[in-house]
């Protein structure tokens, strides 16, 4: 947690294949039935007879280029015998594969970080198998390459690099829910922007990245949508500032955070020794910072144990705000109060708010379909 808090953000490096225009509530027809980037059988928007022509060039073009030329019932039976194997190629080659088959998924993180505890928790729900890496917080050797500094940093098919918690969730689940778009056609619908923060500072920031990007009647009630929106942005500009100085709010915390973080985490035995106890001390005094800066009260319990309130009042009767399966905002929250597991703010939360249930239900159909490696 300590880690993310102060990297600076560089220029991402990611693959489009094809600039796609996206619209958050009206989202255009891809016709690329492939998700294989290898392939691309049948995504063009050529008629059949031209596909068919490129695939006589390709494949003996002589005899099928006679058929044509001599019309009349051989050529023409000749044509339609090769047509209809055609289709059948492009239907077999149009069959999308589970999304845990056609992609490997690897991600690179920091354990104890609130926002790939978020990612980890969306991949687990969903079934879906991949690959952690864990980045050393002080080196950083392990995304030397990237372009952008920060994590999580979820790879696809060793390609295609996708950056940013709540984008790497909405992309992912775009493409469970649509089944025709690639991975790379859905990332154009989420524009890398340059902006400043409230301190000047220049930073990187993602457009429409709350945004499944499908249609409003895919979701089961007409301001679900809006709801999973306003709770998923709610979790990273309040939710998540909150897990620091709790975690940090005395010396004691402080010093069982990181020896959390170290254990945890990748260090060095030196590296980690020198984290355990200067780091500690460090950020139980950058705590007070935060808190000042996110006008916390005196008591950041306080402000935790409200938040966590709202939440579960935003739930209601229900089972998950998903209603009784999770949605996006539920997988949020529990992502990122679960890095606080094990230490005194988690137990005092557990303890002090009516999230107990809910919390214990999430662990449950999280953990039933953890796929990771």
């Amino acid at each position: 947690m300590a880690a993310a808090c102060v990297r600076t953000i560089s220029k991402t490096g990611r693959l489009v294949y094809d600039k796609a225009t996206c619209h958050p509530t009206k989202i255009p027809a891809f016709v690329i039935p492939l998700r294989n980037a290898e392939r691309t059988y049948g995504t063009s928007r050529l008629d059949f007879g031209a596909r068919l022509s490129s695939y006589a060039l390709l494949r003996g073009g002589r005899v099928l280029g006679c058929a044509f030329i001599f019309g009349g019932g051989f050529g023409f039976g000749l044509y339609q015998t090769v047509k209809l194997t055609l289709q059948r190629h492009l239907a077999e080659k149009a069959k999308a594969p589970d999304l845990g088959t056609d992609l490997k998924l690897k991600l690179y993180q920091y354990k104890t970080c609130p926002f790939c505890s978020k990612v980890r928790v969306f991949l687990d729900y969903h079934g879906i198998p991949y690959e952690t890496v864990e980045v050393n917080p002080v080196m950083r050797q392990e995304i030397k390459w990237s372009g952008y500094r920060k994590v999580p940093i979820l790879m696809v098919n060793g390609t295609v690099q996708l950056n940013d918690s709540s984008v790497i969730i909405s992309a992912l689940m775009t493409y469970l829910m649509s089944k025709e778009k690639m991975i790379p056609q859905i990332l154009a619908c989420y524009p890398e922007m340059k902006a400043k923060n409230e301190h000047g500072k220049e930073v990187i920031e993602f457009g429409n990245k709350y945004w499944v990007m499908v249609n409003d009647h895919e979701y089961p009630e007409k301001d679900s949508r809006k709801e999973e929106i306003k709770w998923r942005k709610w979790v990273d500009d309040w939710l998540v500032h909150l897990i620091s100085p709790n975690v940090y709010r005395t010396p004691g915390e402080a010093l069982a955070s990181f020896d959390y973080i170290v254990r945890e985490g990748k260090f060095g035995r030196f590296e980690g020794f020198f984290a355990k106890y200067v780091g500690a001390a460090a950020m139980w005094i950058i705590s007070k910072r935060l808190r000042n800066r996110h006008n916390l009260q005196e008591d950041v319990r306080q402000d935790l144990y409200k938040a966590v309130n709202d939440w579960m009042a935003a739930v209601g009767k229900k089972k998950f705000m998903g209603g009784d399966s999770p949605n996006l905002a539920d997988l949020a929250v529990f992502g990122v109060l679960r890095v606080m597991e094990g230490l005194q703010a988690f137990n005092d939360m557990m303890e002090n708010t009516k999230v107990k249930n809910w919390y214990r239900r999430m662990e449950n159909v999280v953990h039933n379909h953890n796929h990771s490696e």
